[in-house]
């Protein structure tokens, strides 16, 4: 459910061998994209709810229902702005399957913030006194319905994936088997278990970044930058270059890029740099010219 560009569908492949039956999504680009990559998969563009449970799967018992409701109306990014009352339901489709077909598993994906699920004040904003209520009642749901239920917070840079990304994962299961939680592959290379060789280093954003293309000069742009990137390519500089003990020098061919360093220039009021031989912070969708830039000698 929720299907988008079917990055979840290609790792339940990969985890149990077979592609996914049944996709959902409203959004006719979404769907068009996951029908793509998935050609094997029937695909519904329709409103979630309105997707019956028995119909689409032919009465066929259900292994594994994945679900990834759209998260940015729990997320902190709203940054206490008034949110959709009905985007923040969608989780609810996941109890209509649970009871129209008992998956023996279902997998939800969201922000960490989804556990802060809670009714809306008369301002449109979450209420502070019963945050997280309706996340509490949605679990109690699948309970009563004979469910196991567990939740992690995990990152993507634990697993062997360039970025800090930070996500919610729920596990429900009814065939009595234990839910089983996946081992950190990597760690923090200055930790004690990487030293150890027991997890590999982190993949970082310079694992990634092709080196071999050239970057146009600041100095030579016909539209010179804007002031406030000026100052915050300078801030990196000091930060990054001037004063690190320990600079990161990346080789390429027979010259080397001294010090990159990463900067941020989608939000205007945080705007931030970043090591590049650490994993990438988290890549927003929809950032006009993208989200992050290098800067490098």
């Amino acid at each position: 459910l929720f299907a988008g560009g079917g990055g979840a569908s290609t790792g339940i492949e990969q985890a149990i061998g077979r592609h996914v039956d049944v996709a959902v999504n409203h959004d006719r680009e979404a769907i068009s994209l996951h029908t793509a990559n998935h050609p094997q998969t029937r695909h519904f563009c329709s409103d979630v709810f309105e997707v019956d449970p028995l119909t689409v799967t032919d009465g066929q018992p259900v292994g594994l229902l994945w679900a990834s409701p759209d998260c940015k109306h729990f997320s902190k990014a709203k940054c206490g702005k008034p949110v959709s009352k009905k985007i923040r339901s969608l989780a609810w489709v996941v109890i209509k399957w649970a009871k129209a077909v008992q998956p023996r598993v279902i997998c939800l994906e969201n922000v960490e913030e989804f556990q802060t699920w809670g009714p809306l004040a008369a301002d449109g904003r979450p209420c502070p006194q019963r945050k997280g209520k309706t996340f509490a009642l949605w679990v109690a749901q699948l309970l009563n319905l004979g469910y196991a239920v567990e939740w992690r917070e995990l990152r993507a840079c634990d697993y062997g994936t360039p970025t800090i990304r930070k996500r919610l994962f729920l596990i429900a299961r009814r065939d009595g088997a234990p839910i089983v939680w996946p081992k950190p592959t990597h760690g923090d290379p200055a930790s004690a278990e990487v030293k150890a060789g027991k997890l590999l280093p982190w993949p970082t954003a310079a694992d990634v970044i092709d080196w071999s293309i050239p970057c146009p000069s600041i100095f030579e742009r016909k539209r010179p930058l804007a002031e406030n990137t000026l100052r915050r390519i300078a801030k990196g500089l000091e930060r990054f270059v001037i004063e690190t003990a320990q600079p990161f020098i990346v080789p390429v061919g027979h010259t080397s890029a001294l010090a990159p360093f990463i900067t941020e220039f989608a939000n205007a009021s945080h705007q931030r740099n970043m090591p590049a031989d650490e994993p990438l912070r988290t890549i927003c969708a929809q950032v006009k010219g993208g989200h992050f830039a290098l800067v490098s000698a």
